[in-house]
């Protein structure tokens, strides 16, 4: 029997320390004619890409995937499907922020310098996003994707060892449970990352049951994952809020970025209380210190919930180009839902 090999070639960028592998050849194309039905069509039939990148010994759970697809949309240069610990979230602000900065910078979107338009096609829909390129090197991103709104407020939940804990359910890309961090005896810095990571893990366990699935555009979304802990906010002037943010992604892993769909949540829940306006933004920060700015842009409207517009503003800094090679023999790799999807000849 022949040896059996294939080869991925990944592009790893990191975003306010979380890293995005962006897979951009080895992968057979997909079924589907849009973005969605592509990540549907791996999700069910070819997750064995996804545990190959994010496990051992290739990987590790707390980076993403970003594989690189052709759109369906006559605007997308390029669509991507986003892939996590949890699974497969249909939009998210890293993984796009590193997208594009990996796109741009290895040429596959011709880069010019100044303030360049790119639109990419996630699996919820378009990405609209502005990159300012300074001396041939994208310094920021900042990107427009799903309307966010509040689905619910004030719901409760008994999590064993911490008693009740009350949480709002945002979407803005996936569903986030929302906690006020101090309200439970919690800061938000260096040393309170691994309590953090055990509330997250309690509470996702004890509140997934029964919570909202469905989105009224995209579907089922599947059980919840994110939960977002707020810190307290702190007016910087100008318009210009500022607070500490923690992002837990089920099963066990803290976000080291504020994550750009975790600030899009929490701007829609503040706009939704009067706490900030059209054209203010809220600069969150994670408990490794790093940034992301979100700024209010507009209402919109999804399904019977009024939602709304906003962008995430970071950077991406590009890590490696690598080419790996997938030993489909080996005991560690499980191969019977990968080797299909991956292409037979070597990648170029």
């Amino acid at each position: 029997m022949p040896h059996r090999e294939r080869t991925l070639e990944l592009i790893d960028t990191q975003s306010g320390g979380d890293v995005s592998r962006i897979v951009t050849s080895g992968v057979e194309p997909l079924p589907g004619t849009t973005v969605l039905e592509k990540a549907r069509y791996l999700q069910r039939d070819g997750d064995g890409l996804r545990r190959l990148l994010l496990s051992e010994p290739y990987g590790d759970p707390a980076m993403s995937v970003d594989l690189i697809v052709e759109p369906s949309h006559p605007e997308a240069q390029a669509g991507y499907i986003i892939m996590e610990a949890m699974g497969y979230p249909l939009y998210s602000g890293s993984n796009t922020i590193c997208t594009a900065t990996a796109l741009l910078q290895s040429g596959t979107i011709p880069m010019q310098e100044g303030l360049q338009s790119v639109v990419l096609e996630s699996p919820a829909g378009l990405a609209r996003i502005t990159a300012r390129v300074i001396g041939g090197r994208v310094r920021s991103i900042t990107t427009q994707g799903e309307p966010a709104y509040v689905s619910d407020e004030g719901l409760t939940v008994e999590v064993p060892h911490y008693g009740q804990v009350r949480f709002d359910l945002v979407w803005s890309g996936a569903y986030y449970a929302m906690i006020d961090a101090s309200r439970h005896g919690f800061g938000i810095g260096p040393e309170d990352q691994i309590a953090l990571t055990a509330l997250g893990d309690a509470f996702v366990r004890a509140a997934q049951t029964g919570l909202r699935q469905e989105h009224p555009e995209l579907g089922d979304v599947g059980p919840l994952s994110f939960v977002h802990f707020a810190g307290p906010i702190r007016d910087v002037g100008e318009g210009r809020l500022e607070s500490p943010s923690a992002t837990y992604v089920h099963p066990g892993v803290l976000c080291r970025s504020p994550t750009g769909t975790g600030t899009s949540a929490r701007l829609a829940l503040m706009a939704r209380r009067g706490q900030i306006r059209e054209g203010e933004s809220l600069e969150t920060v994670s408990p490794r210190g790093s940034r992301f700015v979100g700024t209010v842009m507009g209402q919109a409207k999804v399904g019977d919930y009024t939602a709304l517009h906003s962008t995430i503003t970071g950077g991406a800094k590009m890590m490696a180009h690598s080419r790996i090679t997938v030993d489909l023999d080996d005991p560690l790799v499980d191969a019977s839902d990968l080797e299909h999807v991956l292409s037979a000849l070597p990648a170029l």
